[in-house]
């Protein structure tokens, strides 16, 4: 195996708050390791067009704090093509690199198999994105401060819903998984949440109408994952079957992905940009950095993005008790 001098580190996909402490990490692990950093430049996209420079220790000062990501990010078409790849891999030879440390969601990492399967380059993956729908980590990097975000904004919502005795269809992120969907509902005391994970054939919506809305209640917060039409597909159903409700719809979008990282992210970032580091000089290939029981494991990147990462079903019976 070449020997490691030189590790690239880039940010793809969407960004995710402590994405700027995991490049912190990596380049401060790297130096200490004796190791040169070239920073990548809005993702796979600056990596085919040579979007590359040097990085110092000075390169990171004050970041910890800052939300989004100081490499920029983009998604990239050009890199899902094998000539988009070869050419990101001549500009990476260019520059010395011999290892890429690649910092995204699933995605991100699943480039970082097919670029590390074609030209045998060394690539670690770091989990970063709000959805938390990695396979093998407990946490992904981003994922607290976006709930912590959904929490804040949904405490303001039920001041305005309390007012006007209505029910609020919140919709936040999370594609295909329900985790920001599940535990921000239990975090701001929602009376439910609608997520993918709850495949049975029972609706959810007539469920949760079927409990009952209380006369002591004054409002009513249901948190509804995106997919599938998301928050305007349920409260047009509720206008339609059950017109005696007033209904309102608040979609968080981008407001999830921005703001300055929670200790627990600024923590966890940290902690997974060194390992980053031992796992190379571990002679460790294509896998993603992870935490299990508050312990550092390596996920092969393959299995970290195929394997769907199952939500705690107590949560959702959690839920349930909660808002009678």
């Amino acid at each position: 195996m070449r020997e490691i001098k030189t590790i690239g580190v880039l940010t793809s996909g969407g960004d995710a708050p402590g994405m700027n402490a995991a490049i912190r990490a990596v380049t401060r692990a790297a130096i200490s390791n004796g190791w040169k950093v070239k920073a990548i430049y809005r993702g796979y996209e600056g990596l085919i067009n040579n979007e590359i420079k040097d990085f110092t220790t000075e390169s990171v000062s004050n970041t910890i704090q800052r939300g989004g990501t100081i490499l920029k990010t983009a998604r990239s078409k050009d890199f899902m093509t094998p000539e988009g790849r070869k050419k990101a891999h001549a500009n990476m030879r260019s520059h010395g690199i011999d290892a890429l440390i690649v910092i995204g969601g699933n995605g991100s990492l699943a480039g970082a198999q097919a670029f590390a399967r074609e030209f045998d380059v060394p690539c670690i993956g770091l989990p970063g994105t709000i959805d938390n729908d990695l396979y093998g980590t407990d946490s992904t990097i981003g994922y607290d401060t976006a709930l912590n975000t959904i929490m804040d904004c949904v405490d303001k919502i039920r001041d305005t819903a309390t007012s006007h005795d209505r029910i609020f269809f919140v919709e936040v992120m999370g594609r295909d998984a329900g985790f920001l969907a599940q535990n921000s509902a239990i975090a701001a005391g929602a009376e439910a949440a609608i997520i993918p994970e709850d495949d049975t054939d029972i609706d959810q919506l007539a469920q949760f109408i079927g409990r009952g809305i209380r006369k002591s209640k004054n409002s009513s917060i249901v948190i509804v994952s995106e997919k599938d039409g998301g928050a305007m597909h349920y409260a047009e159903r509720v206008r339609k079957e059950y017109p005696q409700y007033d209904v309102r719809v608040t979609i968080l979008g981008h407001l999830q992905r921005g703001g300055t990282p929670t200790a627990q992210d600024r923590i966890l970032a940290s902690r997974l940009g060194v390992a980053a580091i031992d796992a190379l000089k571990e002679g460790q290939r294509n896998v993603m950095i992870g935490i299990k029981n508050d312990q550092i494991v390596y996920v092969p990147i393959e299995r970290a993005i195929k394997i769907n990462k199952p939500i705690d079903r107590e949560l959702i019976n959690v839920l349930t008790v909660l808002s009678i």
